[in-house]
């Protein structure tokens, strides 16, 4: 029989179930306590109210906030890019074909060397609060090494995507319709039976519309549901491609005309916004405001990559969203948890209420507002993982 074990002396709990505490999106309880039996959350209240279990855990006057639901990165490969950000910090601009130098080193990679690499992020990233992630193939470029790219990732995570269409290979670089052939074909039979997701990246130098929507609509015929790498670079016809398709998310969304906000707001795709990408390439950032105040839903996620994001610090891109991107604390550290978790049509994560994953974050302060607050600062005291103390 599974044991239980409540943590108490919480001094602000974020839920994200308005019905909870202050009501707010958040549902902020103060002075506050969780139970959990097993892998789950069995209740959330005020710490005087919390039930008898086997185990007892005191906050010290800390906050408790879910685990971060990272909807969005790029574990699978193979090297580093190091000289290329060395060189765009000095001057030179980035373009989608430094993800050729990275299919070279992940194809050369054995599957050993590629699921080392994957462990050591997946445990960086939970030491800093994040217990649930997606990620995706895109380095391998070929059948046989998309498909050994996702079997790695599904020994580790359920949110594993196909990305074949991150470029066009190398190798079909004059002869786009035939990589387009192959991914909607060949590759996609070896690669769904290990993926939940299929994505693309559209964007000028990557698909365009049209071969975008070939290869989602190929993914959905064999159960893959869309998500898709949207108007990071351009405007352009990511967004609304992705609100046609019912895309669970559409990824970047930095150069958006008004119509792209409108189909947002009027649908469920969510806006996973990647600070991170523009932070490590000086790009403009996206409007967060602008989304939220039309009423699309939004999540931050890393985008962690060796090219043009490498960080698996959600802390990190929740004190970039509040500073540059016009999202206060309590939006931002939502659009980490729940909106991470909308993006990736989940509702047993991404918040404490009875019945989700015991999934929680521990910080050595006592709000959820030091994330923004106190930014570079290692704040996470404590990680629970479906109701283990991992960290």
């Amino acid at each position: 029989m599974s044991s239980s074990t409540v943590i108490t002396n919480i001094a602000a709990l974020v839920t994200n179930d308005p019905s909870l505490g202050d009501h707010s999106p958040l549902g902020l309880v103060r002075d506050a306590a969780v139970a959990v039996e097993g892998d789950r959350i069995v209740w959330t209240g005020e710490s005087s109210k919390a039930p008898a279990t086997d185990n007892r855990v005191d906050a010290g006057g800390r906050a408790v906030l879910p685990g971060f639901v990272d909807s969005h990165s790029h574990l699978l490969f193979g090297g580093d890019r190091t000289e290329e950000f060395n060189a765009r910090m000095s001057g030179r601009p980035y373009s989608a074909g430094g993800i050729r130098t990275t299919v070279a080193a992940t194809r050369a990679a054995s599957d050993a060397e590629l699921e080392a690499g994957l462990v050591r992020y997946l445990a960086e990233a939970l030491r800093q609060g994040t217990t649930t992630f997606e990620t995706k193939s895109g380095y391998g470029l070929t059948t046989a090494d998309e498909s050994r790219a996702l079997r790695v990732a599904a020994r580790h995570t359920d949110e594993v995507t196909f990305l074949g269409a991150h470029i066009v290979a190398p190798e079909l670089a004059d002869d786009p319709a035939a990589y387009v052939g192959l991914v909607t074909g060949e590759m996609l039979d070896a690669c769904a039976p290990h993926a939940r997701w299929i994505d693309v990246f559209c964007e000028q130098g990557a698909f365009d519309g049209d071969q975008a929507r070939a290869i989602l609509t190929a993914g959905k015929a064999k159960g893959l549901h869309p998500r898709i790498h949207a108007n990071q670079l351009s405007q352009g016809p990511g967004v609304r491609l992705a609100v046609e398709l019912d895309a669970a998310s559409a990824d970047h969304c930095t150069h958006l005309t008004d119509a792209d906000v409108d189909a947002l707001a009027n649908s469920r795709t969510v806006a996973t916004l990647l600070p991170g990408a523009e932070f490590s390439t000086r790009a403009p950032w996206p409007d967060a405001r602008r989304l939220l105040d039309a009423g699309a839903t939004v999540a931050l996620s890393t985008d962690c990559n060796p090219g043009s994001s490498f960080t698996s610090s959600v802390p990190f891109c929740i004190a970039l969203a509040v500073r540059d991107m016009g999202m206060t604390p309590d939006e931002a550290v939502w659009s980490a948890t729940a909106g991470g978790a909308a993006a990736l049509r989940r509702d047993d994560v991404g918040r404490l209420t009875p019945g989700a994953y015991a999934d929680l974050t521990l910080l050595d302060a006592p709000s959820h507002v030091h994330l923004a607050y106190r930014p570079g600062v290692p704040l996470v005291a404590g990680v629970w993982r479906r109701g283990v103390r991992v960290h």
